[in-house]
């Protein structure tokens, strides 16, 4: 298959290293700076199995590429307005759209927009970007994907993305998946902003009954959408919350503290705002996006 990657920063670009040393059909969609960077360095992903850089396929608009069969859509969630637009130049009647995006927004306007092509997709990585260079933490490397609306993956699709460096699966709930992560990381995101510090020193400030309750917040929100968390992932989420001396802090809080663009209103606004829908009270997500809001944005 024909794989367009859409961007090439520390989830596409990790994640199209590994598909394209499986020996896929891998190209990226850039902006022009990255891609006289990619064009004339290379991609390097340094990873806990090696370090090495490629030569890549790059492309940054409509040409004569023509209909990829699968589109991974992987910027973050500030670039997706970007992006959206220009993914239809690249998507014939039978692509296959998979966004690895938090939350769920994303997902909604691109089934919009391309009904009954769009894959729900769950990737767990921990990779940054370096400059240009991809880093991988862990070893951590796995993507699920699921059909929405009924609609199976199509078995090729499943092929392409099955390479031994990824711990790949197919699953039947994606929706409710992708709900558990994203009341895990609005939750995460609640706790290290609204207390500005790491996990383990919110709770030797005495903050585990809030860690608690922020946990409790945007579960029950996840539930009250018919997507109740499950007794696994509610475990997680505490316990990775909950750690006496963790350094933990999220990726949202990483970025609010950097002074970059954030996901704040993708993975904390919308949760407000479905909440507020289905009428489920919740200050601390309320009172973290009033002090997002009012501080100083790039």
């Amino acid at each position: 298959m024909r794989i367009l990657v859409v961007g090439a920063g520390a989830t596409g670009g990790a994640f199209g290293t590994l598909l394209q040393e499986a020996g896929r059909d891998v190209t990226y969609l850039v902006r022009p700076r990255k891609q006289e960077v990619l064009s004339r360095d290379g991609l390097r992903f340094v990873s806990p199995t090696g370090d090495r850089t490629h030569a890549v396929k790059t492309i940054t608009g409509p040409d004569a590429s023509g209909a990829f069969d699968l589109i991974l859509v992987t910027v973050k969630a500030t670039a997706f307005d970007g992006v959206v637009g220009e993914i239809g130049a690249f998507a014939g009647p039978g692509t296959s759209i998979i966004p690895i995006l938090n939350g769920m927004a994303h997902v909604e306007r691109l089934e919009h927009l391309y009904p009954g092509q769009v894959l729900g997709g769950l990737a767990r990585i921990v990779a940054t970007l370096d400059g240009d260079v991809v880093r991988q933490q862990t070893t951590l490397t796995s993507l699920t994907v699921g059909g929405l609306n009924g609609n199976p993956v199509p078995g090729e699709v499943a092929q392409a993305l099955d390479v031994p460096t990824i711990a790949f699966s197919v699953v039947d709930a994606i929706v409710g998946a992708l709900w558990e992560k994203w009341a895990f990381i609005a939750a995460a995101g609640i706790v290290n902003c609204l207390f500005r510090a790491p996990v383990g020193r919110i709770l030797d400030a005495g903050g585990e009954p809030r860690i608690l309750e922020a946990i409790h917040e945007t579960e029950a929100v996840a539930a009250a959408a018919g997507h109740p968390v499950s007794d696994a992932g509610h475990a997680q989420a505490v316990g990775l919350l909950t750690e006496p001396g963790s350094a933990f802090t999220s990726s949202l809080y990483r970025d609010l503290s950097a002074g970059l663009p954030s996901e704040a209103e993708h993975i904390l606004g919308d949760l407000a705002r479905r909440a507020r829908d289905l009428n489920v009270p919740t200050p601390l997500l309320d009172l973290t996006l009033i002090q997002i809001r009012a501080s100083p944005q790039p």
